[in-house]
């Protein structure tokens, strides 16, 4: 059943809307979304198509090559950095991998699957085991 969802950047300069399937929630562990998060994973779903639309503000476009040799967009605030979506670079498609993290709704995403598991950091089976605080000290 599609959802509706809508997002920011960190600083408000970019705001989009778009409507997705939320069991369609993965997680990446590809190197270019260790190194593009500066973390351990990404966490994608994409806009059902003809549906992701901007709102507010211009995104700043890096064209990547990915592994497979395709290349894709990488929407990011050209302010504040946060990433947006990635998208086929051909601008034809209409197809938008919508980064979780700028959703308002990323607390009701639960990714379903994960993709590129060979790039796995192998420390993360074991993050449910470390202590941790409720907010920083």
């Amino acid at each position: 059943m599609p959802m509706e969802v809508d997002g920011a950047c960190y600083c408000g300069y970019l705001t989009f809307e778009a409507e997705i399937d939320p069991a369609s929630v993965l997680i990446c562990h590809c190197n270019d979304c260790q190194i593009f998060t500066s973390s351990a994973f990404r966490i994608v779903v994409p806009a059902l198509p003809g549906t992701f639309r901007m709102l507010t503000g211009e995104p700043t476009i890096f064209v990547k090559t990915a592994e497979s040799g395709n290349r894709r967009n990488q929407a990011f605030c050209p302010k504040c950095g946060t990433a947006i979506y990635a998208a086929p670079a051909d601008n034809e498609s209409q197809f938008f991998g919508l980064r979780v993290g700028a959703l308002s709704q990323r607390h009701e995403l639960e990714p379903k699957e994960q993709v590129w598991r060979r790039s796995a950091l192998p420390w993360l089976a074991h993050v449910t085991e470390l202590g941790g605080a409720e907010t920083e000290d």
